[in-house]
C-alpha cells in the first residue's frame, strides 16, 4: 500500500519512535516534583523545548506544548484576541485557513467580534494587499498559515507580516504544513505547528508567543506551560515530536529537491494522461510534497475509493463525499473545478517507483469511475436558441456531465441553462466553462433550485 496521504498526517519518523520508546523510561514522573525521578523528567522537557525553540527560530520561555496543533490553534487565537480586547474586537483571516482557525473566527464572530476573511487567488494565494486593505484601528489579531493545506501553496508570510508589524497588528501564523520544511520566515507574532505533520506522534501541537505579545489565556489554566496549555505534559510524545522534527530538518533540503521533482512529474503527466483535469495551486510557490488536481465528471468518494483498491491512500477535497454536499472551503475561495478532487501528499523518504504506478493505474481509475456514473440522459427543452438541462435533484457531478452531452446541440452563441439545486455546481459550472472555453453568463433564481447559464463559444 502507498501512502500518499501525509499532508493528513506523516508516518511516524524511525527516530520518534526510537525517542519515544527511550524516554518512557525516565519521562514518566511529574516534571514539576523535585525528587529524582521529577528532576529527570524536567530534564527531558527542558531539552525538548530547547530543541523545539531552536527549530522554530523562537525563545524556549517563549513556546508551550499542547495536546494537539488545534489545541494550539484555538489556545492562541483566544489568547490574542483576549489580551488586546483594548484594541478593538475586529479579527483578520484569510479565506482558506485550516478549519481549527475558521472555527475560532466563527466563535469569535458569535461572541461579538468582527472578523474579515481575505480572498485569494486562482492559484490559492493571498496578496498581501489584501490583509494591509483589511486592517483597521480595531484590529486586534491577523491569521495566516505559511502555506495551504489542500494544494500546497505557499503563502506570503513575511511580506504580510511586515504590514502587520508596522501596523502595530500581531499576526499568528499557521505553520503545521511547512515547519517540517524549514523555520518561518518574517516578523510574525505567535505561531503554532503540530507534530503529526512532520513525523511525530499525534497529540502535541507546538504554541509560540512572542514577548511583548499581549496575550491572556482563556478558559481554566493551572501552572503548567505558563498557564496557556492546562494538564500533564506527555513528556516521551513530546521528546519524540521534537526528535523527529530535529531529524526530518537535517534532510529536508536534499528531501525537498527530490520530492519536488516527483510532483513536478504528477502535475505535468496527469493531464496528458487523464482527460478533462485541472491542476490546481500555484505552480511554482509550493509546498515539495503537494499536488492537486480534479477531474471533470467524477465522483471524488469514488475515485478515492478506486485508488485505495488499487493500493495507494489519498484525500480529497471534493464536493462529492459522504461527509459533506458542499465544496471544499479552499477550492471554493479559489473557483477552480472541486468535482472529482484529489490530493496527493508524498511523504519523505517515498518511493519513485510508487509514483510511477499511481500514474499508471491513475487513467484506469478514473474512467471506471467515469464509466459506472454514466451520465443520465437530460431532461431537455428547446427554447429559441436556448436549451434547458433539468438537474434538478442530482449530485454532482452529474449538473456537469448533462451540460457537457448537450453543449454542442446549441448554436454557437446560444445558451444552455442547467437548473440546478445541488450547491456544488455554482463552483463546478463556472469551472468547466474555464477548462471548455465557453463563456458563464452567472446564475438566476428558478422556481426549484438555481439556473446557471452558459454561453455557447465553440
Amino acid at each position: 500500500m502507498a501512502y500518499f496521504d501525509a499532508a493528513s498526517a506523516a508516518p511516524l519518523h524511525p527516530v520518534a519512535r526510537q525517542a519515544l520508546l527511550a524516554s518512557l523510561d525516565d519521562g514518566w514522573a511529574d516534571p514539576a516534583r523535585l525528587y529524582r525521578e521529577g528532576r529527570k523528567a524536567r530534564m527531558l522537557l527542558d531539552a525538548a523545548r530547547e530543541a523545539a525553540a531552536e527549530a522554530v527560530g523562537c525563545r524556549a520561555d517563549e513556546m508551550v506544548f499542547t495536546p494537539s496543533g488545534t489545541r494550539a490553534v484555538h489556545t492562541g487565537v483566544a489568547g490574542a484576541l483576549a489580551g488586546r480586547r483594548r484594541t478593538g474586537r475586529h479579527l483578520i483571516v484569510s479565506a482558506v485557513e485550516h478549519s481549527s482557525v475558521l472555527h475560532s473566527a466563527e466563535v469569535f464572530e458569535a461572541a461579538g467580534g468582527t472578523v474579515d476573511r481575505v480572498a485569494v487567488g486562482r492559484g490559492g494565494a493571498v496578496d498581501a494587499a489584501g490583509y494591509s486593505a483589511a486592517l483597521r484601528a480595531d484590529t486586534a489579531l491577523a491569521v495566516l498559515q505559511s502555506a495551504n493545506h489542500e494544494v500546497g501553496t505557499v503563502q506570503p508570510v513575511a511580506e504580510v507580516a511586515g504590514i502587520c508589524r508596522a501596523a502595530g497588528v500581531p499576526l499568528l501564523v499557521d505553520a503545521a504544513q511547512s515547519l517540517g520544511w524549514g523555520p518561518v520566515e518574517g516578523d510574525w507574532s505567535l505561531l503554532t505547528a503540530s507534530a503529526h505533520k512532520w513525523g511525530g506522534p499525534s497529540g502535541v501541537g507546538l504554541l509560540v508567543v512572542r514577548k511583548g505579545v499581549r496575550f491572556a489565556a482563556q478558559g481554566p489554566v493551572d501552572e503548567r506551560e505558563s498557564g496557556r496549555a492546562a494538564g500533564f505534559e506527555n513528556i516521551p510524545a513530546i521528546v519524540a515530536a521534537v526528535a523527529s522534527l530535529r531529524a526530518v530538518r537535517a534532510g529536508a533540503d536534499q528531501e525537498a529537491v527530490r520530492l519536488r521533482e516527483l510532483t513536478a512529474r504528477i502535475r505535468t503527466r496527469v493531464p496528458e494522461l487523464v482527460p478533462d483535469v485541472e491542476v490546481v495551486g500555484d505552480a511554482r510557490r509550493r509546498l515539495p510534497g503537494i499536488v492537486t488536481f480534479s477531474c471533470l465528471y467524477v465522483d471524488g468518494e469514488a475515485l478515492l475509493h478506486e485508488l485505495d483498491r488499487a493500493g495507494f491512500s489519498v484525500s480529497s477535497g471534493s464536493s462529492c463525499t459522504s461527509s459533506t454536499l458542499t465544496p471544499s472551503h479552499v477550492l471554493r475561495a479559489m473557483g477552480v473545478l472541486s468535482e472529482g478532487n484529489v490530493r496527493v501528499s508524498l511523504p519523505m523518504g517515498v518511493a519513485e517507483a510508487d509514483v510511477e504506478r499511481f500514474l499508471d493505474v491513475l487513467p484506469g481509475a478514473v474512467a471506471s469511475v467515469r464509466e459506472k456514473l454514466g451520465a443520465p440522459a437530460p431532461a431537455t427543452r428547446v427554447r429559441a436558441a436556448e436549451l434547458v438541462v433539468d438537474s434538478l435533484g442530482k449530485r454532482c457531478p452529474i449538473p456537469v456531465i448533462e451540460l457537457a452531452k448537450v453543449i454542442g446541440e446549441v448554436p454557437v452563441g446560444g445558451t444552455v441553462r442547467v437548473l440546478s439545486d445541488d450547491e456544488a455546481a455554482r463552483l463546478d459550472i463556472p469551472a468547466w466553462c474555464e477548462m471548455r472555453g465557453q463563456e458563464y453568463l452567472g446564475e438566476e433564481p428558478a422556481e426549484r433550485g438555481t439556473a446557471y447559464l452558459v454561453r455557447r463559444l465553440g
